[in-house]
């Protein structure tokens, strides 16, 4: 069995979990607003390091991971931290890793939740290679006062048009950290997305 490079967890597990944990916060409640997510050692390969602090600050022996790449030494490594299973399938996962976005399957894929549990889904955290670059979107609601523009690059040419049925059923959908190095960009299911108007 492949060693696991105890070195890529937290130096300080309690204080590096808080701090990504409070990063996902802001996040989530300032969508669109870049947060900066710091992982104190190396993050195993294939991991950013936004993406790897967030594994470690949110994950247990209850929430289960969908790895779109599945890779044993990433699955070996989360689990010695912090106890995550895998999922054999997305809509089974807690949460799921998008290393490929423009790869990555439909958001309907993933559990949305239910009407009278809708904190039951599934949350993406999907890697991108940049947060600016991207197609200019109109970002509106709850946490954001009149508009954000934003402009994640990286996605699939699709990803936006399966972002307008996510919302569809609310209070159900799922939610959205975008994580580019050590930012991360909040998109929660109370977020509507449009394309800019032209000029």
């Amino acid at each position: 069995m492949s060693a696991v490079p105890v070195a890529s967890g937290f130096a300080e597990p309690v204080a590096g979990a808080q701090r990504a944990f409070r990063a996902l916060l802001q996040a989530l409640a300032r969508p669109g607003t870049p947060q900066h997510v710091a992982h104190d050692a190396a993050p195993p390969p294939g991991l950013m390091p936004a993406t790897a602090a967030l594994l470690l600050a949110l994950t247990d022996e209850e929430t289960a991971i969908w790895w779109q790449r599945p890779d044993m030494q990433l699955a070996q490594w989360l689990r010695f931290f912090t106890g995550a299973p895998s999922a054999a399938q997305a809509e089974q996962a807690a949460f799921a890793v998008v290393t490929a976005a423009t790869a990555m399957p439909n958001l309907d894929c993933f559990a949305p939740g239910s009407a009278t549990a809708p904190e039951f889904s599934t949350t993406l955290l999907i890697q991108v290679p940049s947060l600016t670059g991207g197609t200019a979107l109109e970002w509106r609601g709850p946490g954001i006062r009149d508009l954000h523009r934003v402009a994640i690059d990286g996605l699939p040419a699709l990803f936006w048009a399966w972002w307008q049925s996510n919302g569809t059923a609310f209070p159900q959908g799922v939610d959205v950290v975008f994580a580019a190095g050590t930012q991360i960009v909040g998109l929660p299911r109370t977020t509507r997305v449009r394309r800019l108007e032209p000029v």
